[in-house]
């Protein structure tokens, strides 16, 4: 069984939302290829699931990950920590949490506007081809949907990740993944499951030699 179908098995409540899963891991998918990253934003728990779903992208999540072969021989050429790092680092699939830059965030959000502050680091790191995912149960968080509009105007890809009601995120996105639930925690409760599934099916991807 595919790691989707295993998803609406367990949770056949997505099924109405399997076509936009499977189109979201094409639009990921389609970036890594390119070489560029993802870039991830939410708040409160969609902020720890940004941060989560960057751990399952930058190591290994199931799979064993073999690095770059070219990055593998250039190592084995180092006279310094060379089979330490030879025997511990995986392939990682670029992810940034813009959750994660408190000094950068803490600064924009004092100095200049409180709710650009993602939409500041989309100026940064933002390439054409990238992908932002922003999260927001409600769909109409004020920071993410900036930070979905400049990610846009700079030629990235939009999905939101958001709960059943239409939303402001969804009118920007790209593509919106919508949870069948309205309550926060029950939407949150939805994402996990999806966006485990997303990973597992890029890590599957990139990284299975089979």
């Amino acid at each position: 069984m595919n790691k989707i179908d295993e998803l609406i098995e367990r949770y056949p409540a997505l099924e109405e939302q399997k076509d936009n899963i499977i189109k979201a891991y094409e639009i990921i998918k389609k970036s890594y290829e390119k070489g560029n990253k993802l870039l991830i934003a939410g708040n409160g728990g969609s902020a720890a699931d940004s941060n989560h779903i960057v751990g399952e992208l930058m190591k290994s999540f199931e799979l064993h990950r073999k690095i770059d072969d070219d990055l593998y021989k250039e190592l084995e050429k180092s006279e310094f920590y060379r089979d330490e790092l030879l025997n511990s680092l995986q392939g990682a699939l670029p992810t940034i949490s813009l959750n994660n830059h408190e000094s950068l965030n803490s600064a924009f959000l004092n100095d200049v506007n409180p709710t650009a502050t993602f939409a500041q680091q989309i100026v940064g790191y933002g390439n054409k081809d990238d992908v932002f995912l922003g999260i927001s149960t409600s769909g109409n968080s004020k920071n993410i949907v900036m930070a979905a509009v400049v990610a846009k105007a700079k030629g990235l890809k939009v999905i939101g990740l958001t709960g059943s009601k239409d939303s402001d995120l969804k009118k920007v996105a790209d593509l919106t993944i919508q949870a069948p639930e309205t309550r926060t925690f029950k939407i949150q409760e939805y994402h996990l499951p999806i966006y485990h599934a997303l990973c597992l099916m890029l890590e599957d991807y990139f990284f299975n030699e089979k």
